[in-house]
């Protein structure tokens, strides 16, 4: 296998400018991919992340969209067609919090957190499948370990991820036929911009009912992704790889 196996193909991280996202394009682009880094309202950090991987000698460009506009996503899969001619690899990463206990939950709090974490996601692969039809292709979501194991003051998000879930079971029974590969992830709690306002206290009650005793690294989830997207994971479709921890063993 060469030590670039994804070299000529190109790969978009939704949500690529921070966090698990940007650890998955640095990834991705180590190993040869031209990536599309998608953001939202993060233009200086994604142009940041496109600018480090450009000097490590890799190809990568940002794109503005928001992955719970279905009019923008299909507008931003035109302009990746047009630039680059080809999708091979989707990261479904982009997503939002927006916490509160379920019997003070407004609508709106509910309602947006579903359009970014689960229509964001299928407004994407909908498109991509588009795409990868006649070539084939790999698909990876970002789901949660809060899609199986739930979490308190998080009804809206854990919803959203489980139906991630189901959503990547699904695609991949649908399109496997089409050389398709539809998997997800499922991080458990991982350093990023989400959890570093925890306090103190919660952290290490979090910690102590991880068996790894550490909460994960974005740099960590983007290996898992890498796996999935790339020749290395060429059966695998259709599964859900735990990354936690062993916080929530699959």
């Amino acid at each position: 296998m060469s030590s670039r196996p994804l070299e000529g193909m190109v790969a978009l991280v939704t949500g690529g400018g921070t966090g698990i996202g940007a650890a998955c394009a640095r990834a991705l682009a180590a190993q040869g991919a031209q990536v599309v880094v998608n953001y939202l309202d993060s233009a200086e950090a994604a142009e940041a992340v496109a600018a480090e991987i450009v000097a490590a000698g890799g190809t990568a460009w940002t794109l503005q969209f928001d992955v719970s506009d279905s009019a923008a996503v299909n507008a931003g899969f035109a302009e990746v067609k047009q630039r680059c001619g080809r999708l091979d690899i989707l990261v479904n990463n982009a997503g939002a919090r927006l916490d509160g206990l379920a019997l003070l939950m407004k609508d709106e709090q509910w309602r947006d957190s579903l359009a970014v974490n689960l229509d964001g996601v299928f407004y994407c692969c909908r498109s991509a499948i588009a795409m990868m039809r006649k070539g084939g292709g790999s698909i990876v979501n970002i789901a949660s370990v809060a899609a199986f194991a739930g979490s308190a003051g998080q009804a809206n998000y854990s919803a959203a991820k489980g139906g991630v879930v189901s959503l990547t079971r699904s695609l991949a029974l649908e399109y496997g036929p089409k050389a398709i590969r539809v998997n997800c992830i499922v991080p458990g709690l991982v350093d990023t911009g989400m959890t570093e306002n925890l306090s103190d206290e919660l952290r290490a009650d979090f910690v102590s009912r991880i068996p790894l005793a550490r909460f994960g690294t974005p740099e960590e989830i983007a290996a898992a992704v890498l796996f999935l997207a790339g020749p290395a994971a060429s059966y695998v479709s259709g599964a859900c790889l735990h990354v936690n921890g062993g916080g929530y063993p699959a």
